[in-house]
């Protein structure tokens, strides 16, 4: 690539200049002196980045957001580093054919307003076009999966049914929520299916903020292709999370925790009351006597009522 030199801030100054200098009934020449500001701004947002015009808009775009994990970057950031007028296409190929987990301010909204909690400063001012990159591993299965996501979103389904499709062909993998809104084609109440999913009919499906802290913010795991019992599938994120956490995240039973998770015996942990909640069992810890345990759906038979040791 050829290497740019930025024009100085005098340059810039006499470019300005000439803009003031036209006369206000002359339109197009004071849009050709914007265009020639305009050249200048990308000329400068190039050369940001060390050795930045040595290497495509694509990469600027990825090492910008490699410098600021976990931070809401405004989409007009990404139009300057990158330099060129189809900035959100390569955004698009960092996520989808290259595995970068960018998710977009729209996204975590839309889990926010269904109770998640999203820790990213300064969310609910953001533009819903800006970007975060939620994690700095590459993800080298998410082309598979971006695939698998378009042929479901072209099929004749719910969107309910979408997501829950796209996350069974992903069992115990983690997702972003950015795949699942682009495989509910966009539809405004996605986060709320993926918790009624969860809530109404006791898919196991877990967040960084309902009892998977391992997972990164805007990530979802359906832990087990198998629907929870109906007594046990009213417990909201909140106390789940603090239950969770008061165990320790293990089977108070025997003791199992997720780093023994093998594919040979997929085990996962879940939530119990103990007095089943159709015969009025309390969905709220104590500190004396907790009502809500946790226990490992591999070791408890489904039938059984589980009981705190």
């Amino acid at each position: 690539m050829v290497e740019i030199t930025p024009p100085s801030k005098q340059a810039v100054a006499e470019l300005f200049a000439a803009f003031e200098g036209t006369h206000p009934s002359d339109i197009r020449e004071r849009v050709l002196r914007l265009v020639d500001l305009y050249d200048a701004v990308v000329a400068i947002g190039k050369s940001i980045l060390p050795e930045a015009s040595k290497i495509s808009a694509r990469d600027r775009i990825l090492k910008y957001l490699q410098l600021y994990p976990g931070i809401i970057i405004s989409y007009k950031e990404l139009m300057i580093i990158s330099a060129i007028s189809e900035w959100a296409r390569r955004v698009r190929e960092l996520r989808v054919q290259y595995g970068w987990k960018i998710v977009t301010a729209h996204s975590l909204k839309d889990m926010m307003a269904e109770g998640e909690t999203i820790p990213f400063l300064g969310l609910e001012l953001a533009d819903p076009n800006d970007y975060v990159l939620i994690d700095t591993k590459q993800d080298r299965e998410a082309a598979f999966r971006w695939n698998t996501a378009n042929s479901i979103r072209r099929r004749n389904l719910s969107v309910k049914e979408a997501i829950l499709e796209f996350l069974k062909l992903n069992v115990g993998k983690p997702v972003s929520g950015e795949e699942l809104r682009y495989v509910a084609n966009e539809a405004t109440e996605w986060a709320r299916r993926i918790r009624e999913l969860r809530t109404e009919q006791g898919w196991p499906i877990a967040t960084h903020m309902s009892g998977r802290p391992d997972l990164v913010v805007g990530e979802y795991i359906l832990e087990s292709g198998i629907p929870g019992i109906i007594h046990d599938r009213y417990i909201p994120d909140e106390i789940r999370a603090s239950i969770l956490e008061r165990d320790e995240y293990k089977c108070v039973r025997c003791g199992w925790s997720r780093e023994a998770w093998t594919a040979a015996e997929p085990r996962f942990l879940e939530l119990h009351h103990k007095k089943q909640h159709v015969d009025g069992g309390e969905t709220r810890p104590r500190i004396s006597r907790p009502s809500v345990i946790n226990v490992m759906m591999g070791f408890i038979g489904l039938d059984e009522a589980p009981t705190r040791v």
